[in-house]
């Protein structure tokens, strides 16, 4: 896969990689040190890292992705959840020594799955990674109210609305997420909602199938996150030989902007090497 790098404008422009269905997936490089590998949710690209990036980018080398659909990268005629697994692993695969690898949400599920194609993974931080274990995901019909929103053109009521009935995100922190600059690129990216939410319905977690995975993994999660969230972080955790999970008090669903410094110390703490200070 390494051979697959076709642009090598560090910082200011991105670079690609091609996936394995032949899709070009952007990566934007910054920072200096051990790579990390940043993989976005859904109704995000990779500028929702801004927050946390300049702390980052003192320890690491920050590869931040935008996921397919949006920002730089291309997309697909059919969507399928599994060739965003690829994509993130011809990411990491791409990258020329062991990598760290930190997906939220959505894309913590796409990190999660990645790992299981690539060696090249040294450390794994999932921030909340949306799997059904026992408990529903989204309530009945909201997937149809999102397609008719988007279906009229409203993109901003269905980010709101996923953002407030799915991610479960308080007013405040909301209206503190759409003064963001971050938000237009949610806005650009909308029309990647629906499909994503149905195709993380449709997907289903073997415990199973990660029992060899030893890369280990610090699980995160919002210490006022809702319950099915909680459920889902704790059966990741379960499944996994080599993991730990940590609880940021008082935050939800996006501690990079709510709990910022909090936030990046939980992931400091997990991927520095020995001898480096948070």
């Amino acid at each position: 896969m390494r051979q697959q790098l076709i642009m090598q404008q560090k910082g200011v422009h991105p670079e690609k990689v091609v996936s394995k269905d032949g899709t070009p997936i952007a990566f934007w490089r910054s920072g200096q040190g051990p790579p990390l590998v940043l993989v976005h949710g859904t109704a995000a690209d990779h500028t929702r890292w801004k927050p946390v990036l300049p702390t980052l980018e003192e320890h690491f080398t920050v590869y931040a992705i935008d996921r397919r659909g949006r920002g730089g990268s291309g997309d697909s005629s059919e969507y399928a959840i599994e060739r965003e697994f690829e994509d993130v692993a011809s990411v990491v695969g791409s990258i020329r020594e062991p990598v760290n690898l930190l997906g939220h949400s959505y894309g913590a599920l796409c990190s999660l799955e990645a790992a299981l194609l690539t060696s090249n993974v040294r450390k794994l931080v999932l921030y909340e990674p949306p799997v059904r274990a026992g408990v529903d995901l989204y309530p009945s019909g909201t997937i149809r109210r999102l397609e008719a929103l988007l279906d009229a053109g409203d993109r901003g009521e269905l980010v709101t609305t996923f953002m407030g009935e799915i991610a479960k995100v308080r007013p405040d922190d909301l209206r503190l997420l759409q003064s963001l600059p971050a938000w237009k690129a949610r806005l650009a990216a909308a029309h990647t909602i629906p499909r994503e939410m149905r195709a993380d319905e449709d997907y289903f977690f073997d415990p199973q199938r990660f029992k060899m995975l030893t890369t280990p993994t610090l699980l995160l999660v919002g210490g006022d996150s809702p319950r099915f969230v909680k459920v889902a972080s704790a059966a990741v955790y379960a499944a996994l030989p080599d993991a730990k999970i940590a609880a940021m008090p008082r935050q939800q669903h996006a501690a990079m902007d709510t709990g910022t410094e909090l936030f990046t110390t939980e992931v400091l703490r997990f991927l520095r090497r020995p001898g480096q200070s948070v």
